[in-house]
């Protein structure tokens, strides 16, 4: 394991208690946290356990909350310990390190949506869609199926997310085929209701049609975006979706 160090002690009252500082840095992190008798992750458990009993939810809870998940704490096992030391410690107590540690694992909770997501269809995820980011609200990404002949694109919109309005142009022919693989979203041309799409919808896009498509507010969503072939083809962006008009989505 690791050594763990600590300086917070010396650097906040190094001057003004420096008997205190020693004792924070040298023992209680220096020599107790490094005792191997208990491992660190029950170590970070049974400190968070002792703050919630105590009371305090201040930055000290905080901080041990982040080193709890650091040292491989879940979202689920955090989740269960705060809700069995509730019913002894108190629930009032249990509610306030939920609301801190709804923050700390929330990465960790996007992160495990958007594996989830993935592992649901046979196309992978991709790359964020950072060639196409300012005409999204919200973050996509793009997984290229094919690039001859027909191109094909697997496109994942995290939950929000949708592109601008926008119409795909041509001479002749042109247009675009949206395919859904996962999760829910949705489609709406220009003066007609939006569309729910969920795994095997299939919408047509005519050329010159002006449209956005995206996800649902709870959902993440991906489509295959099927380019229609067409002579002198070209994509006009135009303005976001307002949130107004997104929120009444279901």
């Amino acid at each position: 394991m690791k050594k763990i160090t600590q300086d917070a002690g010396r650097k906040s009252l190094g001057k003004f208690a420096p008997d205190f500082a020693h004792f924070n840095d040298d023992v209680l992190f220096g020599e107790n946290w490094n005792n191997p008798d208990i491992d660190h992750k029950t170590r970070c458990i049974i400190t968070v356990v002792a703050l919630m009993a105590s009371g305090i939810t201040d930055s000290s809870l905080k901080f041990h909350l982040e080193n709890a998940k650091k040292a491989g704490v879940t979202k689920k096992e955090i989740a269960a310990i705060v809700t069995h030391v509730g019913f002894y410690a108190g629930w009032p107590k249990a509610w306030a390190v939920f609301n801190l540690a709804k923050e700390i694992w929330a990465e960790e909770t996007a992160e495990t949506a958007m594996a989830a997501h993935e592992n649901s269809m046979i196309f992978p995820i991709g790359a964020p869609n950072d060639g196409f980011k300012q005409y999204f609200s919200g973050k996509s990404y793009l997984a290229p199926v094919s690039k001859t002949q027909v191109g094909i694109f697997n496109v994942t919109f995290e939950p929000s997310c949708r592109n601008n309005w926008h119409i795909h142009h041509a001479t002749r022919g042109g247009g675009q085929i949206l395919i859904a693989l996962a999760g829910r979203g949705y489609y709406q041309e220009w003066g007609k209701e939006p569309v729910e799409m969920n795994p095997g919808d299939c919408i047509n896009i005519p050329e010159g049609v002006k449209h956005w498509h995206g996800a649902a507010k709870d959902s993440w969503f991906s489509h295959l975006a099927i380019e229609v072939p067409g002579e002198n083809g070209s994509n006009e962006w135009l303005e976001p979706v307002s949130a107004e008009e997104y929120d009444k989505l279901p």
